[in-house]
């Protein structure tokens, strides 16, 4: 039997763990610190439960990652990347990072996710510049039908943030209403919040030390640095 090239290359070996469609965008949720199930379906909305279930399957006969129980009853597993899996860490971000440099930006303002968008602000968001009190801060896309129009971040000083697409029922700090596109923009570093207010893009409403360090707070795409090399 006639044995190729191709099966010998490091480049197609690796091709055949990683290219399938949704198995780059799973890594990045794992290289980010997801390690549940319902975690990693939030931070990617539009992959069905089945197929992520499939990824998740393949990934870990590859190596890439490993399923540990953490409780019995109810049985409950988390994911974690192997070392194998951590070594991919550093290939993600390359790729992340020449898509935001060479990848033209319109086609993805104009193909955007809520959710997604809200997901990876409230995993970056930066508790430094905030009072140190818990905050509620609800975001409001006007455009959006009502299931996708209102989210809520609650930041906690010692805990971090967590995101409610239900009314938490918590007293307002700041309101923050704009189009998702704006938002999203800012948040990859294509707009800002100075910019965005100016125009009458974005309105914040409420604890005016929380709107003005805003620009600051919200984090921002990691990838939001890199400078674009596209017109």
């Amino acid at each position: 039997m006639t044995i190729s090239y191709e099966q010998f290359c490091p480049v197609a070996m690796a091709s055949e763990v990683l290219c399938s469609r949704w198995t780059v965008l799973l890594l990045r949720e794992l290289c980010a610190g997801s390690t549940r199930f319902n975690n990693l379906r939030r931070g990617l909305p539009r992959m069905s439960p089945a197929l992520l279930s499939k990824r998740l399957k393949e990934l870990e006969d590859a190596g890439v990652l490993e399923h540990v129980l953490i409780r019995k009853t109810p049985e409950t597993y988390e994911y974690h990347l192997t070392d194998a899996g951590r070594e991919l860490g550093p290939v993600i971000e390359a790729i992340g990072i020449w898509g935001h440099r060479w990848v033209e930006s319109e086609p993805s303002l104009d193909n955007l996710d809520v959710q997604l968008l809200m997901w990876d602000m409230r995993r970056n968001l930066d508790v430094t510049p905030l009072p140190s009190r818990k905050l509620n801060i609800q975001f409001i896309y006007p455009e959006l039908d009502t299931a996708r129009r209102d989210f809520w971040l609650l930041v906690d000083p010692k805990e971090g943030a967590d995101l409610c697409s239900i009314d938490p029922g918590f007293d307002v700090d700041l309101y923050v209403r704009t189009d998702l596109r704006t938002m999203t923009a800012i948040w990859m570093g294509l707009d800002s919040v100075q910019q965005a207010r100016k125009d009458d893009r974005l309105e914040l409403i409420g604890d005016n030390a929380v709107a003005k360090s805003m620009q600051t707070w919200l984090g921002l795409s990691p990838f939001a640095v890199q400078e674009k090399q596209v017109n």
